[in-house]
């Protein structure tokens, strides 16, 4: 492996192509109209057009990605988060290219990537598992399911992710009501119209653990993450390792997400996303076959750079470490820092940066695709930067999120800034851990 293709953009796009460049390895990005004057494409060694701004002609094209990495002479590609990085037909398509794709095999991206099925295959890893359906078809079978399953429930698509293709009813009036939009919604956003129920644990904390797998029978896990401040299901604030977590809880949740990706055959780096009840119980939900948006804080809790693990994975070598070797040192807290205006019901905010100015200082990191005079295109997410503080205990971490955020500086959009001021500042959060409903709407 000489030459890996970024299929991704902004701050993923540029931490992977450093991560290469430290690797040794040459690093090509692609980009969108509106992309070509982006700060990946300027330290990458080469960088290929792939089509219009729309997603659609661009970073979700297959066709267009493998015709860069053919074209530019890469023999890898790395998919980061989003677009296409879950889609087992890409990930198919890259091997059959005779292509390295740096993430797991499309066989396992097939089975954890369907909800219904990656539930199976952790109830036979032995794993706990939230009480939930098999796909239902029509209200009929929809409310008969729910009967059986337990009001609260969610209305979850099967091939969703990332907090999308959800919906809570309480009842069965509501179901009947729901059901068509969920699966028109889940049609429309992610190609599969199937859908499945589940019941909704609420209150309950959202605990992730990183795990790493190669191909010579290696698994590990790199500790747990909470990611339980969140706002539609959508993740604002991470921490690592979960606050408050029983010593004897924490190894039983990090054991459970080794055993799970053993069982499936997993390579690469992925999460295994649990929810955590006050009694303690933990329950599987999904598990995410790439890399995530958070994945700084375990790397700052452990000192385990996770894409240059995935690299290696990908390139036939085994883990640069075992279990054995991996400690939790300090805390971490990541915020993201997205072009949303929260006092106006966090509607988007696109268009250029006209400041920009970014924190330093120990235990500051700051993860962005973007400079000063770089625009936010409203034809992609608004995550502008991850900002990721550390320290030797939580209170420190957060006391360092709370200067650097008074160190940036974000004009020519609105941005989360302020609201991430407020939730630092917040003394409930700031004493223990908090459920995924906290937040509110």
């Amino acid at each position: 492996m000489k030459r890996v293709l970024v299929a991704n953009r902004g701050e993923i796009a540029v931490r992977v192509i450093r991560a290469a460049h430290a690797a040794g390895l040459e690093a090509v990005a692609v980009y969108s109209d509106v992309d070509a004057q982006s700060r990946w494409v300027r330290i990458a060694d080469t960088a290929v057009h792939i089509g219009g701004s729309a997603v659609t002609k661009s970073y979700l094209n297959p066709d267009a990605l493998l015709a860069a990495a053919r074209g530019s002479g890469a023999d890898a590609v790395h998919p980061g988060y989003g677009f296409l990085s879950e889609r087992a037909s890409f990930a198919r398509a890259v091997a059959e290219a005779g292509l390295v794709f740096v993430g797991p095999p499309a066989g396992v991206i097939d089975t954890m990537g369907d909800k219904a099925a990656a539930r199976r295959t952790a109830e036979q890893a032995g794993m706990p598992i939230v009480p939930g359906s098999g796909p239902v078809s029509d209200v009929d079978d929809a409310v008969a399911a729910a009967e059986r399953v337990g009001y609260p429930v969610l209305v979850k698509a099967a091939a969703g992710g990332g907090g999308r293709g959800i919906r809570p009813v309480d009842s069965a009036a509501a179901l009947a009501e729901v059901l068509p939009a969920a699966q028109a919604e889940a049609r429309s956003a992610f190609g599969d119209d199937t859908v499945y129920l589940e019941r909704a644990l609420t209150p309950a904390r959202h605990i992730e653990v990183q795990v790493l797998a190669d191909e010579h029978g290696n698994v590990v896990h790199t500790f747990e993450r909470d990611c339980s401040v969140q706002r539609r299901r959508q993740k604002l604030l991470e921490e690592a390792p979960a606050p408050g977590l029983e010593p004897s809880r924490r190894a039983a949740i990090n054991d459970a997400a080794v055993r799970l990706a053993k069982q499936v055959g997993y390579r690469g780096a992925g999460t295994v996303e649990f929810l955590l009840t006050p009694s303690g119980e933990f329950f599987f939900i999904e598990m995410n076959t790439r890399i995530q948006v958070e994945h700084p804080i375990s790397e700052a809790i452990t000192g385990v750079d996770l894409v240059a693990e995935q690299l290696r994975i990908a390139a036939g070598r085994p883990l640069s470490f075992n279990q054995a070797d991996i400690s939790i040192d300090g805390a971490a807290v990541e915020l993201r820092i997205n072009a949303e205006d929260p006092d106006n019901g966090f509607a988007p905010s696109p268009g250029e940066l006209t400041r920009f100015e970014l924190p330093g200082g120990p235990g500051v990191r700051v993860d962005t695709g973007f400079v000063a005079g770089d625009r936010i295109s409203p034809f992609y997410d608004s995550l502008i930067a991850k900002l990721i503080c550390s320290g030797p205990d939580r209170e420190a971490a957060n006391v360092r999120a709370r200067q650097a955020l008074d160190e940036m500086h974000i004009e020519g959009v609105r941005s989360t800034i302020s609201l991430h001021r407020k939730l630092i500042d917040n003394e409930e959060l700031r004493a223990g851990p908090v459920h995924t409903g906290w937040l509110g709407s």
